[in-house]
């Protein structure tokens, strides 16, 4: 009796493994939040599953404002409040009294904001 080699076994060929879809997560979301995923994944076509995929692929989701940053900016609002209260010094008393601070204020300005860019 003859055995056949490399005999069709029927069925799908196997997944190479990174097409292979092992993970399984679990969320809750509100019936409102449900809806509109069972809506807009019936628009698109295709199932909840690869609706969320295909979001999770495109998303940009930017990171939370750090403790170092959010100190800058504190910094700036600061400055920007004194140089509200040198606009009025000057109104008030004339402007060469206080171009000096102006000057010094401006370089504190410059200093924190190119710390955030540094940061960003």
């Amino acid at each position: 009796m003859k055995t056949i080699k490399n005999r069709n076994t029927g069925g799908r060929p196997a997944k190479a493994p990174a097409e292979k879809k092992g993970r399984k997560i679990t969320i809750k979301m509100a019936m409102d939040e449900y809806g509109s995923l069972k809506i807009k994944a019936h628009e698109a076509g295709i199932n909840q599953s690869e609706y969320i995929r295909q979001c999770i692929k495109v998303s940009i989701v930017k990171q939370r404002i750090t403790p170092e940053l959010m100190n800058h900016i504190r910094q700036l609002s600061g400055m920007a409040n004194n140089i509200n209260q040198i606009a009025h010094k000057a109104n008030a008393a004339g402007y060469p009294g206080v171009h000096k601070h102006c000057l010094y204020m401006n370089k504190r300005l410059d200093n924190v904001i190119s710390k955030i860019e540094d940061d960003c």
